[in-house]
C-alpha cells in the first residue's frame, strides 16, 4: 500500500516519506523530488517504479523548512520552490537521503531524481556508498560538482533546449566524467519528464524512462 511514513535522519530530524511497492521487493529505489515537494507527480513517478517491481521511497526534503509542501508548476510555485530549496542545506538533504536508503534495508538499491533531485541523485553516487546505481534527470547543480568521484554507475538525462542547463554545462560534465552515461534529448526543455508541466515531452519522457529502467535492471541485478 502506498502511504506516507515517518523517517528519522541521523541528526534527529523527523520527516515524511512516501513509500510504494511491495515490501518484499528484491530491489529498492530512492526517488528525489523536484523543487515542488513530494507532490502528485512525484507520487505518480513512485507508482510507476513500484509497478516495475521496486520498493520505492521518496523523502520529503522540504520538511526541513515547511512540512507537507506540495506545489504545482505556476511561476509563483517555481518562486516558492526555489525559496524553500534555499533553506535546505546540501548536507541536510543528504542526511534525509541516507535515512531513506537505510529504510530500504540491505537490498540492492538505486537513486533517481528530477531537477533539484537530479543533482541530489548525482550526490547519491558521489557523497554516499549506499547505492549501486544513480540516475539524474536535468539536474542543474551537477556541472558545479562534476569533479566529484562517483562510487556507483551513473546515468544522466538533459534536454537540448533547457535554458537552465546549457549544453556547455553538459559538455563540461562529459569531459570531467567520461565514464558517465549521458543522454541529450533534441528539442526537449527543462522538466520534459513531468506531464504536469508545459515543457512535457511524452516521447522523450518515455525514452528516458526506458533507459532509466534498463540502467537499473543492469546495475541492481
Amino acid at each position: 500500500m502506498a502511504e506516507f511514513i515517518t523517517l528519522t535522519a541521523a541528526d534527529g530530524h523527523h520527516f515524511q516519506a512516501w513509500v510504494d511497492g511491495r515490501e518484499d521487493a528484491k530491489h529498492g529505489l530512492v526517488v528525489i523530488q523536484e523543487i515542488f515537494g513530494v507532490n502528485s507527480h512525484i507520487r505518480h513517478v513512485c507508482a510507476n517504479f513500484a509497478a516495475q517491481g521496486y520498493r520505492v521511497v521518496a523523502p520529503a526534503l522540504f520538511d526541513r523548512t515547511v512540512r507537507g509542501t506540495e506545489l504545482g508548476y505556476t511561476a509563483d510555485d517555481v518562486a516558492r520552490g526555489r525559496d524553500l530549496r534555499g533553506h535546505v542545506t546540501d548536507d541536510a538533504a543528504m542526511a534525509d537521503v541516507a535515512a531513506a536508503a537505510a529504510y530500504l534495508g540491505d537490498r540492492r538499491k538505486g537513486i533517481v531524481g528530477y531537477c533539484w533531485g537530479g543533482t541530489i541523485a548525482w550526490w547519491g553516487a558521489t557523497r554516499s556508498k549506499a547505492f549501486q546505481a544513480a540516475v539524474g534527470w536535468y539536474g542543474g547543480g551537477i556541472a558545479g560538482t562534476r569533479t566529484e568521484h562517483p562510487n556507483a554507475p551513473v546515468q544522466l538525462h538533459f534536454g537540448e533546449l533547457d535554458t537552465g542547463i546549457p549544453l556547455t554545462d553538459v559538455e563540461l560534465i562529459h569531459k570531467a566524467q567520461p565514464g558517465v552515461e549521458i543522454f541529450i534529448y533534441p528539442g526537449a526543455q527543462h522538466g520534459f519528464g513531468c506531464n504536469d508541466r508545459g515543457s512535457y515531452s511524452a516521447p522523450d519522457a518515455a525514452q528516458a524512462q526506458e533507459r532509466t529502467l534498463a540502467f537499473f535492471a543492469k546495475h541492481l541485478a
